[in-house]
Protein backbone atom coordinates (compact mmCIF):
# COMPACT_ATOMS: atom_id res chain seq x y z
CA UNK A 1 0.00 0.00 0.00
CA UNK A 2 1.09 3.59 -0.65
CA UNK A 3 1.40 5.47 2.63
CA UNK A 4 0.60 9.17 2.25
CA UNK A 5 3.58 10.19 4.38
CA UNK A 6 6.69 11.97 3.21
CA UNK A 7 9.39 9.45 4.12
CA UNK A 8 12.72 10.76 5.42
CA UNK A 9 15.97 8.82 5.77
CA UNK A 10 18.59 9.99 8.32
CA UNK A 11 22.22 10.83 7.76
CA UNK A 12 25.40 10.80 9.79
CA UNK A 13 24.96 11.55 13.46
CA UNK A 14 21.98 9.21 13.76
CA UNK A 15 24.13 6.18 14.55
CA UNK A 16 23.89 4.73 18.03
CA UNK A 17 24.96 1.58 19.82
CA UNK A 18 22.64 -1.35 19.09
CA UNK A 19 20.66 0.59 16.48
CA UNK A 20 19.59 -2.55 14.59
CA UNK A 21 19.44 -4.89 17.58
CA UNK A 22 15.66 -4.64 17.92
CA UNK A 23 15.22 -5.34 14.21
CA UNK A 24 17.24 -8.54 14.45
CA UNK A 25 15.27 -9.64 17.52
CA UNK A 26 11.79 -8.81 16.26
CA UNK A 27 12.27 -9.34 12.51
CA UNK A 28 15.26 -11.70 12.26
CA UNK A 29 14.54 -13.12 8.81
CA UNK A 30 14.03 -9.79 7.02
CA UNK A 31 16.54 -7.63 8.90
CA UNK A 32 19.09 -10.45 9.01
CA UNK A 33 18.89 -10.89 5.25
CA UNK A 34 19.34 -7.16 4.57
CA UNK A 35 22.32 -6.84 6.92
CA UNK A 36 23.96 -9.99 5.55
CA UNK A 37 23.63 -8.60 2.04
CA UNK A 38 25.06 -5.28 3.23
CA UNK A 39 28.05 -7.11 4.71
CA UNK A 40 28.72 -8.83 1.40
CA UNK A 41 28.45 -5.55 -0.54
CA UNK A 42 30.77 -3.56 1.73
CA UNK A 43 33.12 -6.14 3.22
CA UNK A 44 32.30 -4.81 6.70
CA UNK A 45 30.85 -6.85 9.61
CA UNK A 46 27.68 -4.79 9.57
CA UNK A 47 25.46 -7.24 11.45
CA UNK A 48 27.70 -6.91 14.50
CA UNK A 49 28.41 -3.22 13.97
CA UNK A 50 24.71 -2.38 13.78
CA UNK A 51 23.63 -4.57 16.69
CA UNK A 52 26.42 -4.82 19.27
CA UNK A 53 29.13 -2.23 18.51
CA UNK A 54 29.61 0.69 20.87
CA UNK A 55 29.47 4.36 19.96
CA UNK A 56 33.25 4.71 19.64
CA UNK A 57 33.42 1.83 17.17
CA UNK A 58 30.62 3.39 15.09
CA UNK A 59 32.03 6.93 15.17
CA UNK A 60 34.50 6.85 12.23
CA UNK A 61 32.75 8.15 9.14
CA UNK A 62 33.89 5.21 7.02
CA UNK A 63 32.01 2.92 9.46
CA UNK A 64 29.07 5.13 10.39
CA UNK A 65 27.96 5.80 6.83
CA UNK A 66 27.42 2.19 5.65
CA UNK A 67 26.07 1.21 9.09
CA UNK A 68 23.37 3.92 9.02
CA UNK A 69 22.35 3.11 5.44
CA UNK A 70 22.25 -0.64 6.18
CA UNK A 71 20.04 -0.08 9.24
CA UNK A 72 17.72 2.25 7.32
CA UNK A 73 17.42 -0.29 4.49
CA UNK A 74 16.60 -3.00 7.02
CA UNK A 75 13.76 -0.92 8.51
CA UNK A 76 12.46 -0.11 5.03
CA UNK A 77 12.44 -3.79 4.05
CA UNK A 78 10.58 -4.76 7.23
CA UNK A 79 7.88 -2.21 6.39
CA UNK A 80 7.73 -3.40 2.79
CA UNK A 81 7.54 -7.11 3.56
CA UNK A 82 5.20 -6.99 6.54
CA UNK A 83 2.87 -4.16 5.49
CA UNK A 84 3.41 -3.67 1.75
CA UNK A 85 4.70 -0.17 2.49
CA UNK A 86 5.35 2.18 -0.44
CA UNK A 87 6.26 5.82 0.34
CA UNK A 88 4.38 8.65 -1.32
CA UNK A 89 7.59 10.72 -1.61
CA UNK A 90 11.10 10.45 -0.17
CA UNK A 91 14.19 12.42 0.78
CA UNK A 92 17.35 11.79 2.74
CA UNK A 93 19.46 14.10 4.86
CA UNK A 94 22.86 14.06 3.11
CA UNK A 95 23.93 10.39 3.47
CA UNK A 96 20.25 9.45 3.78
CA UNK A 97 19.73 10.47 0.16
CA UNK A 98 21.29 7.15 -0.86
CA UNK A 99 18.58 5.24 1.01
CA UNK A 100 15.93 7.52 -0.50
CA UNK A 101 17.21 6.75 -3.99
CA UNK A 102 17.03 3.01 -3.25
CA UNK A 103 13.45 3.42 -2.00
CA UNK A 104 12.55 5.25 -5.22
CA UNK A 105 14.12 2.63 -7.48
CA UNK A 106 16.92 4.93 -8.67
CA UNK A 107 19.78 2.94 -7.11
CA UNK A 108 20.29 -0.74 -6.40
CA UNK A 109 20.81 -1.36 -2.68
CA UNK A 110 24.17 -3.08 -3.17
CA UNK A 111 25.43 -0.20 -5.32
CA UNK A 112 24.26 2.33 -2.75
CA UNK A 113 26.11 0.51 0.03
CA UNK A 114 29.31 0.24 -1.98
CA UNK A 115 29.12 3.94 -2.81
CA UNK A 116 28.62 5.04 0.79
CA UNK A 117 31.48 2.80 1.90
CA UNK A 118 33.77 4.55 -0.59
CA UNK A 119 32.27 7.97 0.24
CA UNK A 120 33.10 7.44 3.91
CA UNK A 121 36.67 6.36 3.13
CA UNK A 122 37.28 9.43 0.96
CA UNK A 123 35.78 11.79 3.55
CA UNK A 124 37.92 10.24 6.26
CA UNK A 125 40.96 10.95 4.11
CA UNK A 126 40.03 14.64 3.97
CA UNK A 127 39.71 14.71 7.77
CA UNK A 128 43.12 13.08 8.25
CA UNK A 129 44.76 15.52 5.85
CA UNK A 130 42.98 18.80 6.66
CA UNK A 131 41.37 18.31 10.08
CA UNK A 132 38.29 20.44 10.57
CA UNK A 133 35.15 20.61 12.67
CA UNK A 134 31.46 21.45 12.62
CA UNK A 135 29.33 23.58 14.94
CA UNK A 136 25.55 23.98 15.21
CA UNK A 137 24.33 27.55 15.70
CA UNK A 138 20.91 27.93 17.33
CA UNK A 139 18.67 30.97 17.26
CA UNK A 140 20.40 33.11 14.63
CA UNK A 141 19.11 34.09 11.19
CA UNK A 142 20.91 31.99 8.53
CA UNK A 143 21.60 35.09 6.43
CA UNK A 144 23.40 36.71 9.35
CA UNK A 145 25.43 33.54 9.88
CA UNK A 146 26.41 33.53 6.21
CA UNK A 147 27.80 37.06 6.71
CA UNK A 148 29.73 35.94 9.79
CA UNK A 149 31.27 33.03 7.86
CA UNK A 150 32.36 35.40 5.10
CA UNK A 151 33.97 37.66 7.70
CA UNK A 152 35.93 34.73 9.17
CA UNK A 153 37.30 33.60 5.81
CA UNK A 154 40.78 35.07 6.43
CA UNK A 155 41.18 32.54 9.25
CA UNK A 156 40.41 29.57 7.01
CA UNK A 157 37.49 27.72 5.46
CA UNK A 158 34.16 28.15 7.29
CA UNK A 159 30.88 27.75 5.45
CA UNK A 160 27.24 26.86 6.00
CA UNK A 161 26.94 23.07 5.91
CA UNK A 162 23.32 22.45 6.97
CA UNK A 163 20.17 24.54 6.89
CA UNK A 164 18.40 22.09 9.21
CA UNK A 165 15.49 24.15 10.51
CA UNK A 166 14.76 27.88 10.84
CA UNK A 167 16.39 27.95 14.29
CA UNK A 168 19.35 25.66 13.60
CA UNK A 169 22.13 26.11 11.06
CA UNK A 170 25.45 24.23 11.01
CA UNK A 171 28.83 25.59 9.94
CA UNK A 172 31.76 23.48 8.78
CA UNK A 173 35.40 24.02 7.92
CA UNK A 174 38.83 24.46 9.45
CA UNK A 175 38.86 24.46 13.22
CA UNK A 176 40.10 27.98 13.98
CA UNK A 177 37.67 29.59 11.54
CA UNK A 178 34.74 27.49 12.81
CA UNK A 179 35.53 28.42 16.42
CA UNK A 180 35.69 32.12 15.57
CA UNK A 181 32.42 31.94 13.64
CA UNK A 182 30.83 30.43 16.75
CA UNK A 183 32.12 33.24 18.94
CA UNK A 184 30.88 35.90 16.53
CA UNK A 185 27.51 34.15 16.25
CA UNK A 186 27.06 34.37 20.02
CA UNK A 187 28.04 38.04 19.97
CA UNK A 188 25.46 38.58 17.20
CA UNK A 189 22.66 37.13 19.34
CA UNK A 190 22.72 33.37 18.78
CA UNK A 191 21.12 31.45 21.65
CA UNK A 192 23.76 28.71 21.68
CA UNK A 193 26.57 27.20 19.66
CA UNK A 194 27.23 23.48 19.98
CA UNK A 195 30.36 21.73 18.69
CA UNK A 196 29.29 18.56 16.88
CA UNK A 197 30.93 15.20 17.49
CA UNK A 198 31.83 14.42 13.89
CA UNK A 199 34.94 12.96 12.35
CA UNK A 200 35.17 15.21 9.27
CA UNK A 201 34.22 18.73 8.09
CA UNK A 202 31.28 17.66 5.93
CA UNK A 203 29.54 19.83 3.32
CA UNK A 204 32.16 22.50 2.84
CA UNK A 205 34.69 23.30 0.12
CA UNK A 206 37.34 21.12 1.80
CA UNK A 207 35.42 18.17 0.33
CA UNK A 208 36.01 19.38 -3.23
CA UNK A 209 39.34 17.56 -3.05
CA UNK A 210 37.50 14.24 -3.41
CA UNK A 211 34.80 15.25 -5.92
CA UNK A 212 36.59 13.97 -9.03
CA UNK A 213 37.52 10.63 -7.50
CA UNK A 214 34.01 10.06 -6.19
CA UNK A 215 32.48 11.18 -9.50
CA UNK A 216 34.44 8.36 -11.15
CA UNK A 217 32.90 5.90 -8.70
CA UNK A 218 29.43 7.23 -9.52
CA UNK A 219 30.01 6.75 -13.25
CA UNK A 220 30.40 3.00 -12.73
CA UNK A 221 26.92 2.69 -11.21
CA UNK A 222 23.55 2.55 -12.99
CA UNK A 223 21.01 5.25 -12.05
CA UNK A 224 17.37 4.78 -13.11
CA UNK A 225 14.51 7.26 -13.31
CA UNK A 226 12.69 7.73 -9.98
CA UNK A 227 9.50 5.69 -9.57
CA UNK A 228 8.18 8.16 -6.99
CA UNK A 229 9.02 11.77 -6.04
CA UNK A 230 12.50 12.26 -4.59
CA UNK A 231 13.39 15.65 -3.11
CA UNK A 232 17.13 16.32 -3.13
CA UNK A 233 18.82 17.66 -0.02
CA UNK A 234 21.26 19.49 -2.32
CA UNK A 235 18.63 21.68 -4.01
CA UNK A 236 15.41 21.22 -2.03
CA UNK A 237 13.73 20.35 -5.33
CA UNK A 238 12.73 17.14 -7.10
CA UNK A 239 15.23 14.81 -8.73
CA UNK A 240 14.45 14.77 -12.47
CA UNK A 241 16.09 11.56 -13.70
CA UNK A 242 18.97 9.17 -13.11
CA UNK A 243 21.64 11.45 -14.55
CA UNK A 244 20.42 14.28 -12.33
CA UNK A 245 20.56 11.99 -9.27
CA UNK A 246 24.16 11.03 -10.05
CA UNK A 247 25.22 14.67 -10.43
CA UNK A 248 23.50 15.65 -7.18
CA UNK A 249 25.40 12.99 -5.23
CA UNK A 250 28.66 14.47 -6.53
CA UNK A 251 27.59 18.03 -5.67
CA UNK A 252 26.39 16.89 -2.25
CA UNK A 253 29.94 16.35 -0.97
CA UNK A 254 30.84 20.05 -0.75
CA UNK A 255 27.40 21.65 -0.94
CA UNK A 256 25.14 22.51 2.01
CA UNK A 257 22.17 20.38 3.07
CA UNK A 258 19.02 22.43 2.41
CA UNK A 259 16.66 20.55 4.73
CA UNK A 260 14.39 23.54 5.39
CA UNK A 261 13.72 23.67 1.64
CA UNK A 262 13.19 19.88 1.55
CA UNK A 263 10.47 20.06 4.21
CA UNK A 264 8.82 22.97 2.41
CA UNK A 265 8.82 21.06 -0.88
CA UNK A 266 7.33 18.02 0.84
CA UNK A 267 4.53 20.11 2.29
CA UNK A 268 3.81 21.51 -1.18
CA UNK A 269 3.34 17.94 -2.47
CA UNK A 270 0.39 17.56 -0.10
CA UNK A 271 1.75 14.55 1.78
CA UNK A 272 -0.10 13.54 4.93
CA UNK A 273 2.76 13.81 7.41
CA UNK A 274 6.42 12.89 7.90
CA UNK A 275 7.81 9.43 8.61
CA UNK A 276 11.47 8.97 9.57
CA UNK A 277 12.71 5.51 8.54
CA UNK A 278 16.01 4.48 10.09
CA UNK A 279 17.91 4.97 13.34
CA UNK A 280 17.34 8.03 15.51
CA UNK A 281 14.80 10.85 15.62
CA UNK A 282 16.87 13.80 14.41
CA UNK A 283 14.77 14.44 11.30
CA UNK A 284 11.54 14.00 13.26
CA UNK A 285 12.74 16.79 15.54
CA UNK A 286 13.44 19.09 12.61
CA UNK A 287 10.00 18.37 11.14
CA UNK A 288 8.23 18.95 14.46
CA UNK A 289 9.97 22.25 15.09
CA UNK A 290 9.52 23.46 11.52
CA UNK A 291 5.79 22.84 11.92
CA UNK A 292 4.87 22.24 8.27
CA UNK A 293 3.44 18.76 8.99
CA UNK A 294 0.91 17.97 11.70
CA UNK A 295 1.80 14.25 11.93
CA UNK A 296 5.42 13.20 12.47
CA UNK A 297 6.43 9.58 13.16
CA UNK A 298 9.69 7.66 13.47
CA UNK A 299 10.99 4.08 13.55
CA UNK A 300 13.54 4.77 16.27
CA UNK A 301 12.88 1.64 18.34
CA UNK A 302 10.94 -1.64 18.47
CA UNK A 303 7.83 -0.03 19.97
CA UNK A 304 7.57 2.56 17.21
CA UNK A 305 8.19 0.01 14.45
CA UNK A 306 5.48 -2.27 15.88
CA UNK A 307 3.00 0.61 16.16
CA UNK A 308 3.67 1.68 12.57
CA UNK A 309 3.22 -1.88 11.28
CA UNK A 310 -0.13 -2.12 13.09
CA UNK A 311 -1.22 1.22 11.65
CA UNK A 312 -0.20 0.30 8.12
CA UNK A 313 -1.89 -3.08 8.46
CA UNK A 314 -5.13 -1.45 9.54
CA UNK A 315 -5.03 1.00 6.64
CA UNK A 316 -4.54 -1.81 4.13
CA UNK A 317 -7.19 -4.13 5.63
CA UNK A 318 -10.35 -4.86 3.57
CA UNK A 319 -12.86 -2.07 4.02
CA UNK A 320 -10.29 0.46 5.23
CA UNK A 321 -10.47 3.96 3.89
CA UNK A 322 -8.51 4.52 0.70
Amino acid sequence: MIDNSFTMFPGQGSQRAGMAGHLLREHPRTAGRVLARAQEATGLPLTALCSTAGEEELAPTEIAQPAIVATSLAVLEVLREEAGFVPAAVAGHSLGEYTALVAAGVLDADDALRLVRRRGELMAGVARRDGGSMTAVLGLDPGRLEEICAGCAPLGVVEIANYNEPGQTVVSGQHAAVEEAGRRALAAGAERVVALKVSAPFHCSLMRAIEDEFAAELEHVAFAAPRLPVISSVTGTRVRDGAHARDLLRRQLAGPVRWVDVLGAAAALGTGGCLEVGPGRVLSGFANRTGVHSLVRSTHDARRVAALLRELGQESAPGAAA
